[in-house]
């Protein structure tokens, strides 16, 4: 009975992949180090080349990495719920100019950093198409940060009383595109009316600020606890470089109550 030799082709492989391993992990190579034994073995029965092979295996880590960043960009976003434009019911508002509202999502406005306002009654889809704005961003590329006025003015007010208002304001200057949502729906106080002001004249001309607001212009003032000078001022700064989108209609929200279907408006 002949001895069994040890298979030392099997061993050398083995002693040549593992600092293979080691520096895929040490790099964050994490596509390579799972697939690229899969992806040898194909090459070879493909007869890919030594080029087609690297390429395949580049082309899948850069692909995960893009994916690791738009899901991080998007958590960073803290959109509270995602809404894509295919999901808006466009025959619900009585007036809403689609074309305009398409050719946004085209993201030139980013780049010429200009500003975004939708306005209209609640239950019309203006926080919908912000966010969805935002989140085509976020896949885009771009840094984004949702929040309601009220939710900005709360921290900005409590960074405040503990000192640290500039770091808080930095928040929401830093990101490529800020989302102020609900602008409107409650009153402001004048240090809340100030804080935003500073917002507005931080992101002037160098990021887009998209906001939502129930209220037309001429009545901002009263958002801004009846302060015609700061309303101004602001207003100014916002609409210098900016889209206003006018979305008419009842609130989609309510049509169950009515029994209204609104695919048949």
């Amino acid at each position: 009975m002949t001895k069994t030799e040890p298979n030392t082709s099997v061993h050398e492989s083995e002693a040549a992949t593992d600092p293979l391993r080691t520096q895929l992990a040490g790099m964050h190579m994490s596509y390579v180090l799972q697939h690229y034994e899969d992806v040898a073995t194909e090459a070879a029965a493909q007869h890919w080349s030594h080029v087609d092979y690297l390429a395949h295996l580049i082309e899948g880590e850069a692909q995960r990495r893009e994916d690791r960043s738009i899901a991080r960009r998007v958590a960073l976003a803290r959109f509270p719920v995602l809404k894509t434009l295919d999901q808006f019911e466009w025959n619900w508002p009585s007036k809403i100019n689609r074309l305009q509202i398409q050719n946004l999502f085209r993201l030139n406005f980013i780049e010429e950093r200009a500003n975004v306002i939708f306005l209209g009654g609640v239950g019309l889809g203006k926080t919908h198409l912000s966010i969805a704005l935002g989140h085509t961003a976020c896949l885009r590329g771009h840094s984004v940060l949702f929040a309601t006025a009220i939710d900005i003015i709360n921290s900005l007010n409590a960074a405040y009383a503990h000192g640290g208002l500039k770091r808080e304001l930095r928040r929401y200057v830093k990101p490529r595109v800020l989302i102020v949502d609900e602008l409107g729906y409650l009153p402001v106080d004048k240090q809340g009316a100030d804080a935003l002001f500073q917002i507005i004249s931080q992101r002037y001309e160098h990021g887009p600020t998209i906001i939502s607001s129930n209220r037309a212009f001429k009545h901002w003032a009263e958002i801004f606890n009846h302060d015609s000078t700061l309303t101004s001022a602001l207003l100014d700064r916002l609409l210098h470089h900016a889209e206003t989108v006018v979305i008419e209609g009842k609130s989609y929200r309510m049509k169950d109550q009515d029994g209204t279907d609104p695919a048949t408006l």
